[in-house]
């Protein structure tokens, strides 16, 4: 989204696409936020709970490491190579995986921290208390619902998979999008966590991307 064919960043995007996010986020803190859930709500079914098991940022990281490690150990028996500590990233730099794991790590160094400086209430407070609000700097996980997490690591992977493989473009962002509205649709946060988590994940994916395949070259 943020790059172009030539694998460079449109800054003038990103710097574009940063201030669109942070007006929807305020617009949906002030206003769409409690009437967009309420109404997301009520789609709410027993398959958004897989997603929220399946798609966790601590998942795409175990699961693309995982990946890295078949593939680096694919990489020491095709070249008859031993272990060692100083080539490992020449060998897996290389690997679709590693760019996937890479662009998940970089947004949740960027959205955990976010989390702990906003320190927005999650919606369970909104349906027991009637509360909402914020408490920056609080280590209660249910303080800690913007960015959400699931949107911010889902995007980063998912678009940076559909990036390495354009053909499936378009069902990578659909299951991000997908993602994205189970976490309003389970209660677990609101719309403006998700549209937050999502543009870090995309830059994210973006950013990796361009810093990483230009190393590669």
């Amino acid at each position: 989204m943020f790059l172009t064919h030539e694998n460079k960043l449109k800054w003038n995007w990103i710097i574009a696409g940063s201030i669109i996010t942070v007006a929807l986020v305020f617009a949906g803190v002030f206003w769409f936020d409690i009437p967009l859930y309420n109404f997301l709500r009520r789609f709410n079914c027993g398959a958004w709970d897989i997603f929220d098991s399946v798609f966790s940022a601590k998942n795409w990281l175990a699961v693309s490491a995982i990946v890295v490690a078949i593939f680096y150990i694919r990489k020491l028996i095709q070249t008859k190579s031993k272990f060692g500590f100083t080539d490992i990233y020449a060998k897996i730099k290389g690997s679709y995986a590693f760019l996937v794991f890479c662009s998940v790590l970089c947004a949740a160094l960027v959205g955990g921290p976010l989390k702990f400086i906003i320190g927005r209430m999650r919606p369970i407070f909104y349906e027991a208390l009637n509360m909402v609000g914020f408490f920056p700097f609080t280590q209660d996980w249910a303080f800690h619902s913007m960015p959400s997490g699931h949107a911010l690591a889902s995007f980063s992977a998912l678009v940076m998979i559909g990036m390495l493989a354009p053909r499936a473009k378009w069902f990578t962002w659909t299951l991000a999008t997908l993602i994205g509205f189970s976490r309003v649709c389970a209660g677990a946060h609101w719309p403006s966590d998700v549209i937050l988590g999502a543009f870090i994940g995309m830059v994210a994916a973006d950013v990796v991307k361009y810093i990483m395949v230009k190393r590669v070259k």
